[in-house]
């Protein structure tokens, strides 16, 4: 017997030795309270990483040579899937990814909004020789082809022929590897493109497998109008839908999450594929042109209901403004102030002036409530490195912390799942956003009573506290709360096993 428990631990120890040489390192994360990612309960138990891979979970003793780390009293669970990310060139400046990774991001899909990278080959072989750490994938945006198309000339119909080559376009970049098309109808090149061509390309997308991800054309007085028209693509085209941050975002709407859930609901219940992300704040960030709708940016009139409808300049940080740097980090009325103006005539100056970025507050929490309480909806963060705006720093700790510990909206499993196995699922990822056997080992250890965002309006870069560790791949990008500067990120291609007619 004890020859054969000799030979059984000689056996076992050279497999680990074996294990070692062949350059798969080995981790085992022991004693911590696993949540898996798929809203199941919570339970205690370990988990092994060997090389990229999960290997096993459950009561499991340490091996020879095997990293132990200690996670009692922490959260281990799958790595965050942000479905809504504009780091496309914040990673030209920190491949690390610091922000995103401390807030346990792990997946980056970029090009939302109608704005992408292209040719969509050329920045998926750009990632790959930067060495991310975190994995990426694209969406192939439709301001972007209507751009390459139509050039300085969008403010207009597109031709037929027009539309055909932008759908060449779509198909090109589906056959390199983007997960579907965005679209950012509200912004200025998305804008005057009918719902007819934004259908045209998203068939070109569906015939590769891909989604539709749309910014939906207004998200004020004609928001209901916008999102029947995201459900109506989505049904002409014969794809999935994803609605981008779906929000209210002025005074006129506000408290009206509910009828927006009914009308979704009605498009489900026929079998339309629809789901949504929102991200956990009250201001948005874009251009300061989204303010008025009309277009009319010189008339005083429309520039004022635009103003009205966000509750005033003093809702209006501007972030950047090239031809005014002085104005930065200042609100409207700030501006108006300093120059002895009406909020009006800044805005009107600063749109003649070559535009600026800026963040408004004109969303309300009982309506981000409303949406997080839905089951189809999961955590975004319309953030990135280097966003001016809280949300690019600390979006996934503020839903655990704020939402999750302190509000109590949601329950820290469902929470999990939105920001993992769901957005992983609605990205067609089948290898990540769950911690099971086979997975691949993007993997979380955070605090559940510390984590949470620190990030501000006029401070967006703080970062949060409670994320220990992440794991990207197989090896560790966040130890002890700190980036180690490990990039080791995969770039995710979407390769769709047929195409469809």
């Amino acid at each position: 017997m004890k020859r054969m428990v000799l030979i059984f631990l000689t056996i076992f120890v050279l497999s680990a030795s074996a294990q070692q040489q062949s350059g798969k390192t080995q981790v085992l994360i022991s004693g911590g309270t696993l949540i898996d990612g798929t809203g199941a309960a919570r339970r205690v138990a370990d988990v092994r990483i060997v090389g990229d891979t999960i290997k096993e979970t459950g009561k499991l003793k340490a091996q020879p040579g095997e990293q132990v780390i200690d996670a009692k009293g922490l959260i281990v669970a799958p790595g965050f899937v942000d479905i809504h990310n504009h780091s496309e060139r914040g990673f030209a400046n920190d491949p690390t990814a610091r922000t995103q990774t401390l807030q346990g991001i792990t997946t980056i899909a970029v090009g939302p909004d109608g704005g992408s990278p292209f040719p969509i080959a050329d920045y998926l072989t750009w990632c790959e020789t930067q060495r991310l750490a975190t994995n990426v994938i694209a969406f192939v945006g439709h301001a972007t082809v209507r751009q390459k198309v139509m050039g300085q000339d969008f403010k207009r119909t597109a031709t037929e022929a027009e539309i055909a080559k932008m759908a060449e376009l779509v198909e090109q970049a589906m056959r390199e590897g983007a997960v579907g098309l965005s679209s950012g109808l509200e912004y200025d090149v998305g804008n005057p493109a009918t719902t007819e061509e934004v259908i045209a390309l998203s068939k070109a997308a569906a015939r590769y497998g891909g989604i539709y991800m749309s910014h939906v054309r207004d998200e004020a007085d004609l928001a209901f109008d916008a999102f029947r028209e995201a459900i109506r693509i989505g049904r002409e085209a014969g794809l999935p839908v994803q609605i981008s941050h779906i929000k209210l975002g002025t005074v006129g709407v506000w408290n009206k999450a509910a009828d927006v859930v009914k009308l979704i609901e009605a498009a489900r219940r026929t079998g339309q594929d629809i789901t949504a992300d929102c991200y956990p704040y009250e201001a948005w960030a874009s251009t300061i042109t989204v303010l008025v709708p009309s277009r009319r940016h010189d008339d005083p009139a429309a520039v004022k209901k635009g103003l009205d409808d966000v509750g005033g300049g003093g809702n209006v940080l501007v972030t950047n403004c090239p031809a005014h740097r002085n104005y930065e980090g200042r609100t409207l009325d700030e501006i108006a102030k300093m120059n002895g103006k009406s909020a009006v005539d800044v805005y009107i100056q600063i749109v003649k002036d070559g535009g600026a970025g800026v963040v408004c507050k004109s969303m309300i929490e009982p309506d981000i409530k409303t949406f997080y309480q839905q089951r189809w909806v999961m955590v975004s963060s319309d953030g990135g490195i280097g966003m001016r705006h809280p949300r690019g720093a600390g979006t996934f700790p503020r839903v655990l912390g704020r939402y999750v510990r302190e509000q109590k909206w949601l329950s820290l499993e469902e929470a999990i799942r939105k920001m993992s196995s769901f957005p992983a699922w609605r990205l067609g990822l089948k290898d990540r956003g769950a911690i099971k056997a086979g997975m691949k080992a993007d993997v979380i250890v955070f605090d559940p009573k510390q984590v949470i965002d620190r990030s501000t309006m006029t401070q967006p870069g703080i970062e949060p506290v409670g994320v220990q560790y992440v794991w990207v791949n197989g090896k560790l990008v966040v130890a002890e709360g700190k980036v180690t500067g490990e990039r080791s990120g995969a770039v995710l291609r979407h390769r769709p096993s047929a195409l469809k007619k």
